[in-house]
């Protein structure tokens, strides 16, 4: 992806799921196993905030990306991949690290800080994806079930995504970056200060 920008510059936006986005997809059904990985322990964290990280990007990767080939080509998947891979570059090796109970204090660092501004931006490019969604969404009918049918059921996508924009998008953004402040302040604190001082 970057080096296929490095190459064509910021043309290359809009071939970046074309290149990339079966990798991402893959990636992103895997990445249900942290959901597991917390129930079992093998991860420390909270399972919600876990929980609503790996399920607003699938709905944002499969809802919303995939199922709109016209979204596919907007230069906000480019910002938004690059975002999600800047993150997991510095979380995985910090959570392989972990497990092998080594303590890279530069990656621990990085791990609890480098999310005050990724967080943010992510959160952005996702809510640009749920807007711009909606109008195709609307044009196309994916994902709606219309009245009547045998289940007696309707399903309007569109307004599901508005609900998760309204409801859900910013107290879900909330519980993530206080998740996230808490666990800095737990992991990088005064305690953290003082034992890397000995």
């Amino acid at each position: 992806m970057m080096i296929n920008y490095a190459k064509k510059g910021p043309d290359s936006m809009e071939e970046t799921f074309s290149n990339v986005g079966e990798v991402f997809k893959f990636v992103q059904l895997m990445a249900f196993l942290e959901i597991l990985h917390v129930i079992f322990g093998y991860t420390k964290g909270g399972l919600m905030a876990c929980f609503i990280q790996v399920l607003g990007r699938f709905i944002v990767l499969f809802g919303c990306i995939n199922s709109e080939p016209r979204m596919q080509t907007k230069p906000v998947v480019f910002y938004l991949f690059f975002i999600w891979s800047l993150v997991e570059l510095i979380r995985y090796p910090y959570y392989m690290f972990r497990v092998y109970n080594i303590e890279v204090s530069f990656l621990t660092w990085l791990r609890y800080t480098i999310w005050i501004a990724l967080y943010p931006l992510g959160f952005l490019c996702e809510g640009v994806v749920y807007l711009r969604t909606i109008p195709y969404a609307e044009e196309t009918g994916v994902f709606t079930i219309a009245l009547p049918n045998a289940w007696n059921f309707a399903f309007h996508f569109p307004t599901a995504i508005r609900t998760l924009l309204l409801c859900f998008f910013f107290p879900g953004m909330y519980t993530t970056m206080i998740h996230m402040q808490r666990q800095r302040k737990k992991k990088l604190g005064p305690s953290y200060l003082r034992q890397k001082g000995e």
